[in-house]
């Protein structure tokens, strides 16, 4: 989900209402230890202006997200009821997510909500583990991710933005215990977490980071439960003008918790993964004051253990359609 918050009106900015959703986030999931190196939190879905609200109305925040990691040859992953082994994965997803956003308050804060329909391409090579033996194998997919309700309020003081959200996985996904390619998880997961950012509108400095959790729930078909993960999402922007700004990215991945169901080789099979990048984003004025919000970030990889380590690209554009509804 992408969003951003909502500064003092005295002292926002015409074109922040828009940009706030293209900048950062889509509390979704993508299948990518937890089971097969797989997680139900995608890092780096949080970026810039992860706390500040969208403006009241419906948003359509679009981003289309690209992935492309490997594992050593040494470093064997499980995949469902699979043992893989030198394992190299690339996905690619678009995520719609329809966004309402409250004209109202809950305990002070502005309540936001959306759904994450995630289609995607996601292909997979392997050495594959058959008991004593092993082969190559590569299969792909092309279906529907997981579905990601979320919910989140939001809290401003002049500079200083707060959020909390939850999300979860409500349908599992396109998932076969027996692929290597897949784009849901075959679990149920839950995850809540919150943000702050920094905002000086005086100046276009802002600062973000959000903290979050992942609790994962047995998955039947493979009789495998991951554990429970840590995630830090960080950005950096500088507005150099009213419509662009540069930037930075970062995340961190630690599960914290072993999982259940790995084979004993494996050991806890606990996974981890750092990242950092440079972003770019730019309003387009469409008239009428509504703004086409664009954002795009990418990061590399370094430090990955129990998971794949590669690249992850996002390009996001953000539709404000009550703002284009009235304007028409």
């Amino acid at each position: 989900m992408l969003r951003r918050g909502r500064a003092t009106p005295q002292r926002r900015p015409p074109f922040t209402g828009a940009l706030v959703l293209a900048a950062v986030m889509l509390p979704v999931s993508a299948a990518r230890a937890d089971q097969g190196g797989a997680s139900f939190w995608l890092p780096g879905q949080f970026a810039s202006f992860a706390a500040m609200a969208p403006d009241p109305g419906w948003s359509l925040p679009v981003t289309f997200y690209t992935y492309g990691g490997s594992a050593g040859i040494g470093a064997s992953l499980p995949r469902g009821r699979l043992l893989a082994a030198g394992l190299k994965s690339s996905l690619q997803e678009l995520f719609l997510q329809p966004t309402y956003t409250l004209d109202t308050t809950i305990l002070g804060a502005h309540p936001s909500f959306s759904v994450a329909i995630v289609p995607g391409y996601a292909s997979t090579s392997a050495n594959v583990r058959l008991g004593p033996l092993s082969e190559s194998r590569a299969d792909s997919v092309f279906s529907i991710g997981n579905l990601s309700p979320t919910a989140n309020l939001f809290w401003s003081a002049d500079s200083h933005n707060f959020m909390v959200y939850v999300t979860g996985a409500a349908w599992n996904g396109n998932y076969d215990p027996n692929r290597l390619s897949n784009l849901g998880l075959g679990h149920a997961a839950i995850d809540g977490g919150g943000a702050y950012t920094y905002y000086n509108t005086k100046s276009g400095t802002e600062l973000s980071a959000t903290l979050g959790f992942t609790k994962n729930f047995k998955s039947a078909s493979a009789n495998y439960t991951s554990g429970v993960d840590s995630h830090l999402d960080l950005g950096a922007s500088q507005f150099l003008s009213e419509k662009f700004f540069i930037g930075a990215v970062g995340y961190y991945y630690q599960q914290l918790t072993a999982d259940r169901g790995q084979p004993a080789i494996l050991g806890s099979f606990e996974s981890r993964v750092r990242a950092a990048g440079p972003q770019i984003g730019y309003n387009f004025d469409l008239g009428n004051g509504v703004t086409l919000s664009t954002n795009l970030r990418g990061y590399t990889e370094f430090g990955a253990h129990d998971r794949t380590q590669g690249y992850a690209i996002f390009a996001t554009a953000t539709l404000p359609l009550s703002g284009l509804f009235k304007a028409h």
